[in-house]
């Protein structure tokens, strides 16, 4: 009351009560607040940990590419990348799981022909290979060897041809699941040669080269670059190169065409997906930190010495390459006399 009075009574006083006043209506003012239906600031990506799904199980050529990359697309991306095993049904469970996964970019896939080789071998896949990915960009080109084990008496390819011929069905061929890239590699290689091979299908790259390792499969179309250490450690024998041209890993080794099969050429790719709806922004984001560990000369080397070119594409470049890998394939299956499963 005493404190009221002198207010009035004194102008110095007064005024400085009046400031007083207005600071505080204007701190509880809601004109001073940020309004409600303003939104948050746009967190950048990637704004938490990436999945990098690896199909096939730990060991295989996809799963060398994903961590051979892992370490300089996390430094270019400034977040950590895990590399998920999900191995089954011929590369289907880990492709499913990525086509089915949130499309903010945080989940991606790599994968090579077998991806356009999975619709026509299975009735119904859990997703479509076309409508329900994003392409994101090639990451490279490695080719396939033919590998026989030690005890199989074939030092070039007119041998093991002629051996299988004098034998039809004693040989057991390797691959990594019915209707994959060594198991067309190997139909298209006996449709061509008049031979017979017992196919023997596994859950995966890395335990087809186990078997194989074990003596308990004869040969193998095997991924150079799961190959190359154990025909390097003289654990097994290599006869020839699939591709349309020789290695630049092993240029002493003839392309299955030049040792005796005209028209025969088997070449591979792998490439990186994200799900279906993945805005361009992310893409690009994303590609641009790929291409740059790609690019990187230590990931050029690891890769090189081990059958492996790294490569990089546009989006619709690589779409291109899966479209016509659907018709490729399409017809192999076909001639092979694969039932769709």
């Amino acid at each position: 009351m005493i404190f009221t009075e002198l207010c009035y009574r004194v102008p110095a006083l007064r005024a400085a009560m009046a400031m007083i006043s207005i600071s505080c209506l204007l701190c509880l003012s809601p004109v001073a607040a940020q309004p409600a239906d303003t939104p948050a600031p746009r967190a950048d990506y990637p704004n938490r940990p990436l999945r990098f799904v690896v199909p096939f199980p730990p060991g295989g050529s996809n799963d060398i590419i994903a961590r051979a990359v892992v370490g300089r697309l996390a430094e270019d991306l400034r977040q950590s990348v895990v590399v998920d095993n999900r191995g089954g049904a011929n590369g289907i469970i880990g492709t499913d799981l990525t086509a089915k996964s949130p499309p903010d970019g945080h989940t991606f896939l790599i994968v090579g022909n077998g991806f356009a080789i999975n619709p026509h071998v299975y009735r119904k896949l859990p997703y479509h290979a076309e409508r329900d990915f994003a392409p994101v960009s090639l990451v490279g080109y490695g080719g396939f060897v033919l590998v026989v084990h030690p005890s199989i008496a074939a030092r070039n390819v007119n041998d093991l041809i002629a051996l299988a011929k004098a034998s039809p069905g004693k040989f057991t061929m390797a691959s990594a699941g019915v209707g994959n890239m060594a198991h067309l590699s190997g139909e298209l290689f006996m449709s061509l040669t008049g031979t017979r091979f017992v196919h023997v299908p596994y859950k995966g790259g890395a335990p087809a080269m186990t078997e194989l390792l074990g003596g308990q499969v004869a040969l193998y179309f095997s991924t150079v670059i799961v190959a190359l250490p154990h025909i390097r450690a003289g654990k097994l024998r290599a006869l020839a190169v699939t591709g349309s041209r020789r290695a630049s890993v092993t240029p002493e080794l003839p392309t299955i065409a030049e040792a005796g099969v005209p028209g025969y050429a088997v070449d591979g790719w792998y490439g990186m997906l994200m799900p279906a709806q993945t805005p361009p922004r992310i893409i690009t984001r994303f590609a641009g930190g790929l291409h740059r560990a790609l690019q990187a000369g230590d990931v050029k080397q690891r890769l090189a010495t081990q059958g492996i070119d790294t490569a990089t594409s546009t989006p619709d470049e690589l779409r291109k390459i899966i479209a016509a890998d659907l018709v490729t394939w399409s017809k192999v299956v076909r001639d092979a006399g694969i039932q769709p499963e």
